[in-house]
């Protein structure tokens, strides 16, 4: 009887194929989100920048070489965002595999209509990223299209389970079309407001809204007394409906505008799960507009 089992047992185990999952690095967590999303469970998922985390200020540490040294694909924002530290996974990882070049490198950036590119920059300029705004996360029609550019990757690591990637990349462009229309609806359309970083211009071009000033002079430079005079001035001409910021990025200064100026200050979510009730990319977007009403 007991030999009987053991073959079984063994026949079972060798008539059963066992898939391995594939290893994700992702460098923030929207870009997990759209993974997950993908990638379902076909794909064990490692986020190296948590959602509290301003990603401008990003250094590398060992855990981050850890998870990218394990990595069948690397998937990243691109646009310089992860410039101090992203060159640093590449060669401490030692992971041929996610090397520029190589198909486990994922630089969703090559899939965005890129707004804001700088033929030319300097340190007079602020942090400005000459290859264009890097912030497209806040833009539906942009995460659609790194969202078909993924599937097809995920596809290309793993072509056993392509099947499954076009799935549910079907069931993602499904659900973003439903939830599109609820957008439309939030009648954002000529409102204005001012930012403290350019966050939200991707955003303000697709919602029909305006960006009519910065508490930021610059990209990175904080504001003077002067500059935010001249700011005040804007609000009071143009009527703004609010200040927006991150958690992270420039609370302390845009209350102090509020009080002077009696605008609001909107907290806009800066990544997936960086307020509650924004788990994933779409009820982070969710949250996203309905502040802005």
């Amino acid at each position: 009887m007991k030999k009987l089992l053991l073959s079984l047992l063994l026949v079972v185990t060798l008539s059963t194929p066992a898939y391995a999952k594939i290893n994700v690095c992702a460098t923030l967590p929207w870009i997990g989100s759209l993974a997950s999303e993908l990638g379902k469970d076909k794909v064990n998922i490692k986020v190296l920048v948590k959602p509290s985390q301003d990603p401008h200020f990003i250094e590398a540490k060992p855990s981050m070489i850890l998870a990218a040294r394990d990595a069948d694909i690397l998937m990243y924002n691109g646009l310089d965002l992860e410039i101090g530290y992203l060159p640093l996974l590449f060669e401490s990882s030692r992971n041929r595999r996610i090397q520029p070049g190589q198909p486990g490198n994922f630089d969703c950036s090559r899939f965005v209509n890129v707004i804001e590119k700088q033929p030319t920059a300097d340190r007079s300029m602020g942090d400005v990223h000459p290859l264009g705004n890097p912030h497209y996360h806040y833009s539906p029609s942009n995460i659609l299209r790194v969202a078909r550019g993924m599937a097809q990757e995920l596809s290309n690591v793993d072509p056993a389970n392509s099947s499954s990637y076009r799935t549910n990349l079907a069931s993602f462009e499904e659900r973003l079309r439903n939830r599109q229309i609820q957008w439309d609806n939030k009648s954002l359309k000529g409102k204005r407001y001012v930012s403290y970083h350019k966050l939200f211009e991707y955003m303000a071009k697709e919602f029909g809204f305006q960006l009519v000033g910065y508490v930021e002079p610059k990209p990175g430079i904080p504001p003077s007394a002067g500059h935010i005079e001249k700011l005040i001035e804007t609000i009071k001409k143009t009527k703004v409906d609010g200040i927006l910021v991150t958690p992270s990025y420039g609370k302390e200064e845009a209350e102090a505008l509020s009080k002077k100026t009696s605008v609001r200050v909107i907290i806009i979510p800066q990544d997936v799960g960086s307020v509650p009730g924004t788990n994933d990319w779409f009820s982070f977007m969710d949250t996203v507009l309905s502040s802005l009403q």
